[in-house]
């Protein structure tokens, strides 16, 4: 036996060093800390502390925050933790999560807010970042963990448990979730929620509540909890094995396809896409987080896929006999709801950092990250090429959409500008915006029918140039988003212009963080299309049969009916009000010169532009799936069906597994 390990006596065992804090303090201070790193290069975590006080937190998060800007104030230093006050939940999260997208997932906000409808006001905000694989991290009030003074205002009261509150509900949509009972907690909840924001593969919404009463609570604490902490983002390399079976279906493919997803952008994997597709000649199809993957005048790059795709994608999607994914989770959208790839031998590549995403459709799966998995790809394809006839299929189809995408711009089959006095439609309104912007500006947009119509017509001439939320597709995200996207942009010292792109639906939803805007500084340009509804809805709507009911502002008329005159709202006004510049436009020319006038000025404009809601964008040739009535007494809804059926008998189940056995 060997001898006993030494151990020394008690009075030799080092003591801790303790700070008294409260567990608000001690959060912002251990927030304040946290660093990542990916490719040598560091950077903190958090970027700051968005939130809105009310009586669950004011009192905790709330004087832990003031005091750590007091005291830097006093020592001639930044916060550690710099605090912006928003103007809803909801949408405070919306710019936490927009900011962590535009830094490709390396840095983040915490977002703070009261007990009851504070907190359940992030639960949309929550699902938003979990469907997109974005970090951000909340921090919502809790009823009190030792129920003094219980029942209190805003709790939850339930005759089977008494410990469940309403931030329970945050446990479905977050990647982590905790409650911190007690001081002694904190460690390890604040630890395991960096885990989870610093992973690649599990990243999304991180929930930390804290009871109000344990906020305030005082605890000596370890000062090593202090202590700046590095988390190191890898790159999971592919295996050999698994590189090489995708090798040998790519090898076999005669009409390959990539369809490029947000994974792409978040690696930074941008050249090395190029440098796979310029080597062999794979055309690149784009989702919708993935879009601008590549420049859209790169050779390989041929836009948009699936529902809201470019003709030339689709017509190579049905052809593809090998789809190969980069960084896509395949969602409805990039897949025509199951009816994109034509092909009943098509067979799935899928490089993803998830194996979640990776195994989908029956894929060979590539476990990896996607800027090291395409560099493996093209290491072991070298010398493998599609051939003359496939790169010359893909410039004719490239070629014919970019006509198509230059005649809706004009409107006008030869080319010209045609009639600047005209008012305009929503395709000429990103027309002229895609036009007139700078090529590393930025749009953002999330819902209605702006979102697919730049899909399939913006033209991207830089990777962070286009940020189009598709994932919850939120309504009311534009502003909030926009924001979050300024800041990222201010705190890169990068000159970038970002246009929102938003319609008078979405606006309604949430326009209040305009005032945010004026508060901190930041400017956006707000394009705000009025066309009296819910356009896309009421496009769908038609499609299905449901002949646009229940997506127009009308005034209820005597028969009982929303088909009255157009509503008397003005929201150019309603923006005014917020403290941000209006112009008001009315044709295509006034339309220019407010867009020139807007990147000319240091502040926030909203650019108020009345269209027409029924010209639509050209067709992707394509399909989404939205179930249609079985039955009906309605005629316009017996023909959806038809219509519907038809499209159905192609979906596929995508069962028949990838690899050759």
């Amino acid at each position: 036996m060997g001898r006993p390990a030494h151990r020394p006596p008690p009075a030799a065992r080092r003591s801790p060093v303790t700070t008294r804090l409260t567990v608000a303090q001690a959060t912002v201070e251990f927030l304040a800390n946290q660093h990542v790193e990916r490719d040598g290069v560091r950077t903190k975590l958090f970027a700051g502390a968005l939130g809105i006080f009310g009586h669950g937190n004011v009192a905790g998060l709330g004087q832990a925050l003031l005091q750590d800007e007091l005291q830097a104030l006093e020592a001639g230093r930044e916060p550690g933790l710099p605090y912006v006050l928003g103007r809803n939940e909801q949408a405070m999260v919306h710019t936490a999560v927009a900011y962590a997208r535009a830094k490709d997932r390396l840095q983040t906000w915490a977002v703070t807010a009261s007990v009851g409808p504070g907190s359940t006001n992030m639960l949309t905000g929550a699902a938003l970042a979990t469907i997109n694989r974005l970090p951000v991290l909340l921090l919502p009030a809790d009823t009190f963990a030792t129920r003094s003074a219980g029942p209190l205002l805003q709790e939850l009261e339930r005759p089977d448990s008494g410990d469940v509150t309403v931030n329970d509900a945050f446990r479905p949509l977050s990647r982590y979730f905790d409650r911190v009972w007690r001081p002694e907690q904190l460690p390890g909840a604040l630890l395991g929620a960096m885990r989870v924001l610093t992973d690649p593969a599990e990243t999304g919404a991180v929930t930390v509540c804290f009871p109000q009463d344990v906020q305030a609570e005082a605890h000596d604490w370890d000062d090593d909890l202090f202590a700046e902490r590095t988390w190191h983002i890898g790159r999971p390399l592919p295996e050999r094995a698994a590189l090489a079976r995708a090798v040998e279906v790519i090898r076999s493919a005669k009409n390959p396809l990539i369809v490029a997803g947000g994974g792409v952008h978040y690696s930074g994997a941008q050249a090395a896409l190029a440098a796979l597709a310029e080597a062999t000649g794979i055309p690149v199809g784009q989702s919708q987080a993935g879009k601008g993957a590549l420049s859209f005048d790169h050779p390989q790059s041929v836009g948009a896929i699936g529902s809201t795709g470019t003709t030339a994608a689709n017509a190579l999607a049905r052809e593809a006999d090998v789809v190969i994914g980069v960084g896509t989770r395949f969602q409805d959208f990039t897949t025509a709801s199951r009816t994109a790839f034509g092909n009943p031998d098509a067979r799935f590549v899928t490089l993803n950092v998830a194996a979640l995403d990776a195994v989908k459709h029956s894929a060979v799966a590539v476990v990896a990250d996607a800027r090291e998995g395409l560099e493996a790809l093209a290491e072991a394809l070298e010398g493998y090429d599609v051939g003359d006839a496939h790169r010359a299929r893909t410039a004719e189809l490239k070629a014919a959409w970019d006509a198509t995408v230059a005649s809706v711009y004009s409107r006008d089959a030869s080319g010209s500008t045609g009639d600047l006095d005209a008012q305009p439609d929503q395709n000429q309104v990103l027309g002229a915006v895609n036009e007139l912007s700078d090529p590393h500006d930025v749009v953002v947009c999330a819902a209605g029918s702006m979102p697919g119509d730049l899909h399939k017509l913006w033209q991207v001439r830089d990777a962070k140039g286009y940020h189009v939320e598709y994932g919850y597709s939120c309504m009311g995200y534009e502003v909030a988003g926009g924001i979050g996207v300024a800041m990222a942009a201010r705190d890169a010292g990068e000159d970038r212009d970002v246009f929102v792109m938003v319609g008078d639906g979405s606006y309604l939803m949430m326009a209040t963080e305009l005032v945010t805007a004026v508060q901190e500084g930041v400017k956006i340009i707000v394009v705000l299309v009025q066309n009296h509804g819910y356009a896309s809805i009421g496009s769908l709507s038609e499609s299905l049969g449901s002949q646009r009911f229940g997506t127009r502002y009308r005034a209820r008329t005597s028969s009982g009916r929303l088909d009255g005159d157009l509503l008397p709202v003005d929201l150019a006004a309603n923006a005014a009000s917020l403290g941000v510049e209006v112009v008001r436009t009315s044709t295509r020319k006034e339309l220019e010169a407010a867009i020139l006038d807007a990147k000319a000025s240091p502040t926030s404009t909203v650019i108020h532009v009345e269209t027409d809601p029924f010209v639509d964008a050209p067709s992707s040739e394509s399909w989404w799936e939205v179930p249609v009535s079985e039955v009906s007494t309605l005629e316009s809804t017996q023909r959806a069906r038809e219509v519907y059926d038809q499209h159905k008998a192609r979906q596929r189940t995508f069962l028949k597994p990838s690899e050759t056995n």
